[in-house]
């Protein structure tokens, strides 16, 4: 059995492949753009290219995330918070809880053992403590995003950031580069504020156990050095946390596909 997860995310759209024993064979993350239809066709062909497969072979094609509604070619469409989960919930079995901070909105998740959502909390009426919030402060500073956690680790005073408000932290960042302050101590700063605000997420959904981290920003050791020293305790990233949404979806995709008698 063969079939596809896509998650058309607001910032990116990731495609995973999946056989029937659970393996992931290719996955893509690629820009969303401005038409996140196109966006959704070129993922998967580029996912099913990488796998040596034609789209006629998937048995079966879910879809999730912002834009799940435009997918024509999907069979099912299915929330991110459930496909987080089961995405997880097949990379790390142990996992109770999960942070994903994505490019335009932060959710806290909480599951049971069999990988069912228990509760949630999102935060998706602005881009503070996202990836896109990130991105600004990254622009402001002139440093490259990917050097932010980097820059962070090296702080020797962390300097406050009392606005999470992307316009306002904007400026707060400018006034402080006026006074002199380290880009290092700004950059921590920065993380400090996203971790405080997602932080509030976790303890909104009770979370407790192995927590995931997951989601773009996930990628920036800063951000997760920072919410590790928050927390008291570890977090678990995926080797590619961009493409959990997607692969949750794969994983329901093999599950619909099965009653009508598809084989791997």
């Amino acid at each position: 059995m063969l079939t596809a997860g896509v998650d058309i995310g607001s910032a990116t759209t990731k495609t995973v492949i999946l056989n029937g024993d659970g393996n992931t064979l290719a996955h893509t993350i690629l820009p969303t753009g401005n038409n996140s239809r196109t966006a959704a066709e070129l993922s998967l062909e580029q996912a099913l290219k990488a796998a040596g497969l034609e789209r006629e072979a998937l048995d079966f094609i879910a879809a999730t995330g912002y834009g799940r509604e435009i997918a024509a070619f999907a069979g099912a469409r299915i929330t991110e918070i459930t496909c987080h989960a089961r995405g997880i919930h097949l990379l790390n079995p142990d996992v109770q809880s999960i942070l994903d901070i994505g490019g335009q909105d932060s959710k806290a998740i909480r599951i049971e053992s069999s990988g069912r959502v228990l509760d949630f909390a999102m935060n998706d009426k602005c881009a503070a403590g996202t990836g896109r919030f990130l991105e600004v402060m990254a622009r402001t500073l002139e440093i490259p995003l990917d050097e932010m956690g980097p820059f962070s680790l090296r702080a020797d005073d962390p300097v406050q950031v009392s606005s999470m408000c992307t316009v306002f932290a904007e400026s707060e960042v400018v006034s402080l580069i006026a006074t002199g302050r380290e880009v290092e101590d700004i950059v921590a700063g920065i993380h400090q504020a996203i971790t405080d605000r997602t932080a509030g997420l976790l303890e909104r959904v009770r979370w407790t156990g192995t927590l995931a981290f997951t989601g773009g920003v996930a990628k920036n050791v800063g951000v997760a050095r920072a919410i590790e020293a928050r927390l008291g305790t570890p977090v678990w990233i995926p080797p590619e946390p961009q493409i959990t949404g997607a692969l949750g979806a794969a994983v329901i995709a093999k599950e619909k596909a099965a009653p009508a008698g598809n084989s791997s």
